[in-house]
């Protein structure tokens, strides 16, 4: 039979041996930060941004990042930008995006964001993110839907918001000055109360005291 204190050992041991896969739990796999869906004017430049978090720092020689594209999802993803351990973000399909693609990130923040310029129509299409930073086993990924318009939306009008924004300020000063005059209005006319009181009373003071001394004279 074991002993007490075994048996604590066993029980700690056990307990440090749950906490330890616990917490190595959390470090399995990553999570790819970006935009779902952005919207591109015709001809502008955008940044598709795309960052990772991970309980492991960035070790360049196991690292593996690449940027994908398709049209629609029935599509084969094809690699327009890859990492190489020597040379770093390597930009590929030229026949498709030429040099319109570049890298715009940073390594080091596990930013991996590209620029894309002279944005055009046959740009529209799925764009993925898919990271891979041993230790964590499984691979991130982020999906972002690219959308290519002609014009931006026209700016909302803002006279009747501005002209509902003054109104509502003018009412709410008005009130204020409301308050203000009729709480000094019932301040004067309090003070005027019992001013009157005063005198009155000073009045009754002074005759009984007139009276009195008519009573004391003989």
């Amino acid at each position: 039979m074991s002993s007490p204190a075994q048996e604590r050992s066993s029980g700690v041991q056990l307990l440090s041996a749950v906490l330890l896969l616990l917490s190595l739990s959390g470090c399995l796999s990553m999570d790819v930060l970006v935009h779902n869906n952005i919207d591109a004017l015709n001809g502008s430049t955008i940044r598709i941004s795309c960052t990772f978090t991970s309980c492991y720092k960035m070790d360049v020689t196991k690292f593996s990042m690449n940027w994908t594209f398709q049209e629609t999802l029935n599509d084969t993803e094809d690699r327009f930008m890859t990492f190489d351990v020597k040379k770093g973000m390597v930009p590929l399909r030229p026949e498709r995006f030429g040099e319109r693609v570049t890298f715009a990130g940073n390594l080091d923040k596990n930013d991996l964001s590209i620029t894309l310029s002279d944005v055009k129509v046959d740009d529209v299409g799925i764009y993925k993110c898919h990271v891979k930073n041993p230790p964590d086993r499984i691979q991130g990924r982020g999906i972002i839907q690219l959308n290519v318009v002609t014009e931006l939306p026209p700016p909302r009008d803002s006279t009747i918001a501005v002209a509902i924004g003054a109104s509502v300020g003018g009412a709410l000063a008005l009130l204020i000055l409301s308050m203000v005059v009729v709480k000094c209005l019932r301040r004067h006319r309090k003070q005027e109360l019992i001013s009157d009181e005063k005198m009155e009373e000073e009045g009754k003071l002074d005759c009984e005291g007139v009276a009195e001394e008519g009573t004391k004279q003989p």
